[in-house]
């Protein structure tokens, strides 16, 4: 038997690899497949069965593709109602897999048709479950993506889920394996762990929705409560899951056009198209396309593309680093963003070289804004609320990048001000978006918050967020 944890730590993701004498099934795949197809071949087994724990909201499954390519059967749990072939599994239904197992759980409350799988070795012991979405390593699935689709509250989603942990999870042996779906970064769950493999026991002593003695009322507004709304993506790529998609192979054909620096300027502006520069924010802010949004490959790129971007229809256009272009693609198309015109030819430099106008963002170092605050300079913090409530600047707001359109108001039009995240990541985006949106003052701080704790910057004395109501 071999299980394979494959992590995408830029959306916090596992997929799983399960083998057993040639028999190999995939647990919540990403989208783009060769990679399993791969470790199949090379290990002379063929993928029999594609398991999905639910239909994911944070990424785009390639569950479709996987199955078009090796003829596996995809298999959901109950409730389950796709819209291409599938086997729809029955509760407690069993799988074999050469000379091991997988029973289906069905766990509803994250969504209805949340289901975790349980994988017993050949001595028929109960060895791992692949959760889902419903548990994590320190915490549970938020219930209130499926509200509508289940017509059903969020309160009453929870009460599912209360009962599924209690009555199909932990009732298994304390060594039993847990292999989740997401880890630390997720907004799929309020506080995940860092770690992302651990077991039963643990979870029992650890996370906070599994106390012994927690009554279904407070685990009701333990789960709900403090809950953040869900990125607007999600519904988008809920409905590419459920109903499918265009193969990866297509998208990124489609989306790998090389443009000159013309025709670039002309897609943008005949199809209304996002310039997304992906390049290190230590590069934009030197120069870039004006109007263009920074979101860059070394952060937890895919995830603020859904975020910000919203809608996986939009036309985008790309500034990559050379020879970056279909990495950039794929990691789109994780998240639904199929629709690539192409990308500039050259990258930034060509823009540059063709003399067209370029614009940059001015940047300081946390030395010098402490200097600026003695003056009186007006600063924000776009970290998320919960980092600020830990820590920050004393008397400087909080306008969270995942919700920059709700703070956009009061960001002052004529007058320089400053913006920090905790290390220079967001606080770039953050700079982009609002300089389209004319917001030609604002100044970005090196190094974020990391570096203003260095200084003789005033600060609020740190709180564990765990402890904040």
């Amino acid at each position: 038997m071999k299980i394979e944890q494959i992590y995408t730590g830029c959306l916090a993701q596992g997929a799983y690899y399960v083998e057993s004498k040639g028999e190999v099934a995939i647990i919540d795949p990403l989208r783009e497949v060769q990679s399993y197809i791969d470790k199949a071949e090379k290990n002379n087994a063929h993928i029999k069965y594609i398991f999905e724990t639910h239909f994911h909201a944070d990424f785009v499954s390639g569950h479709v593709t996987l199955a078009e390519k090796t003829g596996a059967t995809i298999v959901f749990g109950p409730t389950a109602a796709p819209k291409f072939d599938a086997y729809i599994a029955k509760d407690g239904e069993v799988f074999t897999l050469g000379d091991i197992t997988i029973t289906v759980l069905h766990t509803p409350g994250h969504t209805m048709e949340s289901t975790t799988y349980l994988l017993k070795d050949q001595e028929g012991n109960n060895h791992a479950i692949f959760s889902g979405d419903t548990l994590f390593l320190g915490d549970v699935g938020r219930p209130d993506l499926a509200q509508k689709a289940a017509n059903m509250t969020q309160e009453e989603l929870a009460g599912l889920l209360y009962e599924s942990l209690r009555t199909k999870i932990m009732t298994l042996e304390d060594n039993v394996i847990v292999y989740p779906a997401h880890g630390a970064g997720s907004a799929c769950g309020k506080n995940l762990s860092k770690e992302t493999v651990g077991t039963i026991g643990e979870q029992k002593k650890t996370n906070y929705a599994l106390r012994e003695n927690m009554t279904k009322e407070e685990f009701v507004k333990e789960v709900t409560d403090g809950l953040l709304p869900p990125p607007e993506y999600f519904p988008l790529n809920v409905k590419m899951n459920k109903e499918g998609y265009q193969s990866i192979d297509d998208v990124i054909k489609s989306g790998s056009k090389a443009l000159s620096v013309n025709d670039f300027e002309k897609k943008a502006n005949e199809n209304d198209a996002v310039i997304l520069d992906v390049r290190h924010q230590s590069e934009f802010i030197k120069g870039f396309i004006p109007q263009s949004i920074f979101i860059g490959l070394g952060g937890t790129f895919a995830p603020w593309v859904g975020a910000l971007i919203k809608d996986v229809k939009q036309p985008i256009l790309l500034v990559t680093p050379e020879g970056e272009e279909e990495t950039t693609i794929t990691r789109l198309s994780r998240v639904g963003f199929d629709n690539v015109l192409g990308y500039l030819d050259g990258s930034f430099e060509a823009w540059k070289k063709s003399g067209k106008e370029v614009d940059a963002i001015q940047s300081v170092s946390a030395t010098e804004l402490a200097e600026e605050l003695k003056k009186g300079a007006l600063v924000f913090d776009v970290r998320k609320p919960g980092e600020y409530l830990s820590e920050h600047i004393v008397d400087v707001p909080n306008t969270p990048l995942d919700y920059i359109n709700d703070y956009i108001n009061e960001f002052p039009a004529n007058k320089d001000f400053y913006v920090h995240c905790a290390g220079g990541y967001r606080s770039v985006i953050t700079a982009s978006i609002l300089k389209a949106r004319g917001y030609h003052r604002v100044i970005d701080v090196d190094g974020g918050y990391k570096a203003i704790t260095a200084t003789s910057i005033p600060t609020t004395e740190k709180v564990c967020p765990s402890t904040i109501k």
